[in-house]
């Protein structure tokens, strides 16, 4: 442009293009990876609610096995006819259509796990289909319909119906969110493949209803998705030769997919390690964010799995196990992601500026966190157990057993934490106190759930379960709000009265020019008593604040000051008495007199 101006408000050329550093600084690194992994997790939640519909489709009728029969072989017999088309199939879409989930509906799946069954049942549909198209069926007519169900009174009298000729029931349901709907029965369901594979050499009738020749061949070889069935027609014959229910351009695919998803999510669990050690004292709330990244993780595992079902196309048992493991991974990992939640949560609430991060509050928030953490866990293990097929009575048992001898096993750390609860409430002591237990004399460095680490004055490092420090007197010298000082000077008994005195005052003098002592707490000194060897003047002082080594230096110049102004007026210390007696006789036998003599 003329002038060398840009077009947005006329700024010089040399203001717009600038060098600019290549060194990214590390703040706004670690902003864009947080806003990267918010985005990946947006877009990976997206695919998993798309092609759902907010419309509600009308269910099959289910009120007798009449009815029951007949919407399903309509609706699978819809669901065939779209698979005949000339263009490639989206079965993603498919899956959306009122007819595919009119055949779920006609289905008993409340004995299949949870993690599969979906996939399952559409897999059992299918093959009671096949099944269904190689028998002759009665006229709708003769199969019992909802006027054929009850008596006169009103009373059911029809509990289950067998198609003649094959061991395919339909039963009435007692229980669940069915209840009194007529279903293929849970059994049925659970063992169609294998009823099929009994019957899949037989001819497909050629009668009414209609038939769905080549069903569930088509399930489990043709793509999921249109694309990929065009990338996959291209391939040579080899890649389409199925090993172990997959085809060999499926296993790499698949392999393919666990490479890249197992890097992105070493990758993840690095970054969560390296920014989790760069945050955890100078940002907690950074700390508490590189949950994402284990999170992120979890995405990235289960997309792994979406891409081995709508993508690759996997179906029947290869799809059951990549689904089973990625479902274990998955619970593994979101039971890492709450324990890790717990203790970073504390953090966080500890960072707090009015709350002390080694005080008694901050490890009961931590003891807390912990617990809570723990029981999420356990929940967590029985929902997760429970969604792999695991029945919740099992794991209850398997819990209440495991818990009965863990707790039996577990006595003294379960007295332990009962010790940690009482000394939390009471607070008789805190992170960086000094106190004095039993034998044990040291400041307190770390009070957790089973014992209490003290830091001996000797160095060495003392652990005290928690249990006996809330049965035992416990002295807390950190918290004593002055240092006392009682010390008794000795003065010999030839000293004068009026020299008794002025040392008396002496001592007063010094003690109370050493420093500014307490308004409530004065020094005080006294001519206090007569001993044998002795007069006695104490002299005592409390200081504050109770800073030992500054209590030392205080003292040391009050010594030297008391000792200067004796020897300035002629005071002497009075010395012990020290008597000796001698046992043996002197030379003209009478016996040794005791002697004594000062040192």
């Amino acid at each position: 442009m003329p002038g060398g101006t840009s077009s947005r408000g006329n700024t010089p050329r040399s203001r717009c293009f600038r060098p600019v550093s290549n060194v990214v600084p590390a703040g706004r690194l670690t902003r864009r990876i947080f806003l990267l992994l918010a985005l990946f997790s947006f877009w990976t939640v997206i695919p998993a609610a798309y092609g759902q519909g907010t419309d509600t489709f009308r269910p099959a009728d289910t009120s007798s096995p009449r009815a029951t029969l007949k919407s399903f072989i309509d609706a699978c017999n819809i669901v065939h006819d779209a698979t005949t088309a000339d263009e490639p199939v989206d079965r993603i879409m498919m899956q959306s259509l009122p007819q595919a989930v009119q055949l779920l509906d006609c289905l008993d799946t409340s004995e299949l796990p949870q993690f599969e069954r979906v996939q399952a049942a559409a897999e059992a549909a299918i093959c009671l289909k096949e099944i269904i198209d190689r028998f002759e069926i009665p006229p709708f007519e003769e199969i019992p319909g909802i006027e054929d169900i009850t008596d006169e009174s009103g009373e059911n009298i029809l509990n289950e119906w067998q198609i003649p000729g094959t061991r395919i029931t339909i039963v009435r349901v007692e229980e669940g969110p069915q209840r009194h709907e007529y279903l293929f029965s849970a059994g049925t369901v659970e063992r169609s493949k294998q009823y099929y594979n009994d019957v899949r050499a037989l001819p497909y009738r050629i009668t009414t209803p209609t038939t769905s020749p080549g069903f569930y061949e088509w399930y489990l070889s043709t793509p999921t998705h249109p694309t990929v069935s065009k990338i996959v027609a291209k391939l040579p014959e080899w890649a389409k030769t199925r090993h172990w229910g997959m085809a060999i351009w499926q296993m790499l695919g698949l392999a393919a997919a666990i490479v890249i998803t197992l890097a992105c999510v070493i990758f993840c669990y690095y970054l969560y390690i390296r920014l989790g050690a760069r945050y955890i004292r100078k940002a907690p709330l950074k700390h508490f964010l590189t949950l994402l990244l284990p999170v992120a993780a979890v995405f990235l595992i289960r997309g792994l799995g979406h891409f081995g079902q709508d993508y690759l196309g996997l179906r029947s048992n290869a799809l059951y196990v990549l689904s089973f493991t990625i479902s274990v991974i998955v619970l593994l990992a979101l039971m890492f992601v709450v324990w890790a939640a717990g203790s970073r949560l504390a953090s966080l609430i500890i960072a707090n500026p009015r709350i002390n991060p080694r005080g008694l509050d901050a490890q009961f928030i931590r003891i807390i966190s912990r617990l809570t953490a723990m029981v999420l866990v356990v929940i967590l293990f029985l929902e997760g157990g429970n969604f792999l097929g695991i029945p919740l009575t099992t794991l209850m048992a398997s819990a209440g057993v495991g818990g009965l001898a863990f707790a039996l096993a577990a006595q003294d750390m379960l007295k332990n934490l009962f010790g940690t609860i009482m000394l939390l409430t009471d607070k008789p002591f805190r992170v960086g106190e000094r106190i004095v237990f039993g034998k044990y004399d040291g400041v307190v460095e770390d009070i957790g759930l089973r014992s209490t680490r003290l830091r001996l004055l000797t160095g060495h490092q003392a652990t005290i379960p928690n249990d006996e420090l809330a049965r035992t007197d416990i002295e807390n010298v950190g918290r004593r709000p002055h240092i006392r000082r009682v010390t008794d000077i000795h003065i010999p008994l030839d000293t004068s009265r009026g020299k008794l005195e002025h040392a008396v005052e002496i001592v007063r003098q010094t003690v109370n020019e050493g420093r500014d002592w307490p308004a409530e707490f004065p020094p005080r000194i006294y001519f206090l008593d007569f001993q044998p060897d002795a007069f006695v003047v104490r002299m005592m002082y409390w200081f504050a604040p109770a800073d030992y080594w500054e209590f030392l230096e205080v003292g040391e110049k009050i010594n030297f000051a008391i000792f200067r102004r004796f020897e300035e007026n002629g005071v002497r210390f009075s010395l012990p008495l020290r008597l000796t007696s001698a046992s043996a006789q002197d030379e003209d036998g009478s016996a040794a007199r005791p002697q004594s003599v000062d040192k």
